[in-house]
């Protein structure tokens, strides 16, 4: 049976989804990154998953991951991060982030039914060059085969993408989705899932015109550029 990881950071003004302000305010943007992890956690609710993780970066996890195992991502840069969660695992495993609110679980389903022979990885890239999921076999050393790779980058997802498929993996494509990154993003997301909970987050509230607040935390942790499944972008390479 598979494990359904879902990567995700508390939803504090300032440390989430900052690259939406401006237009928003940094209260706004974390209103609107609690309303994407429901939708994300709700998504993927009817899985077949025979463990649940919440792989969380804070101290208050949303109700919505009741019936989740609560674990705490360790230190380090993103790839670090996704590396040391799936060694953590038994079995197949399955992570998305939080970014991507339009997953719908048929998105997912082929990675819950038995796998065609020769397929040891699934990958879903994202439209900004990251990946929004990675779902990897049962593998000795698994986390290997993440570490080291530049996260947040354009060539993210692809360099990921090369990296199982130099190590001998079968990888199989799921479809690409955007993640709500920055307000244009978001724009084009709900308007995908218009009776969804970001959709209506981001309706409640007025964009405010202002300048980006000067040293306004990145939505990475110190020392590394922010992600997509990038870091808060899940996945350019799962918060």
């Amino acid at each position: 049976m598979t494990t359904l990881i879902v990567l995700a950071k508390e939803c504090i003004p300032g440390k989430v989804k900052t690259r939406l302000h401006p237009p928003y305010t940094l209260e706004q943007a974390a209103r609107i990154a609690a309303a994407s992890l429901d939708d994300t956690i709700a998504a993927v609710a009817s899985l077949p998953a025979s463990r649940r993780v919440l792989c969380f970066d804070g101290t208050v996890a949303p109700a919505s991951a009741a019936g989740f195992d609560v674990v705490p991502q360790v230190d380090g840069g993103l790839d670090e991060r996704l590396a040391a969660i799936f060694d953590a695992v038994d079995g197949p495993a399955v992570l998305v982030g939080m970014d991507t609110p339009q997953l719908e679980a048929a998105m997912l389903a082929p990675v819950f039914a038995p796998w065609p022979e020769g397929v040891d990885a699934w990958f879903g890239p994202a439209v900004d060059g990251g990946f929004w999921t990675l779902a990897l076999a049962d593998l000795p050393h698994r986390g290997d085969l993440i570490r080291g790779v530049p996260m947040s980058e354009d060539d993210t997802g692809e360099v990921q993408r090369a990296r199982l498929v130099a190590a001998g993996l079968g990888v199989r494509d799921l479809e690409a989705l955007r993640d709500i990154d920055d307000a244009e993003a978001l724009a084009a997301v709900v308007a995908r899932i218009p009776e969804s909970r970001t959709a209506a987050a981001a309706a409640a509230i007025r964009p405010v015109a202002t300048e980006r607040t000067i040293g306004t935390p990145s939505d990475a942790r110190p020392g590394t550029r922010p992600w997509t499944t990038r870091q808060e972008r899940p996945t350019r390479g799962s918060s």
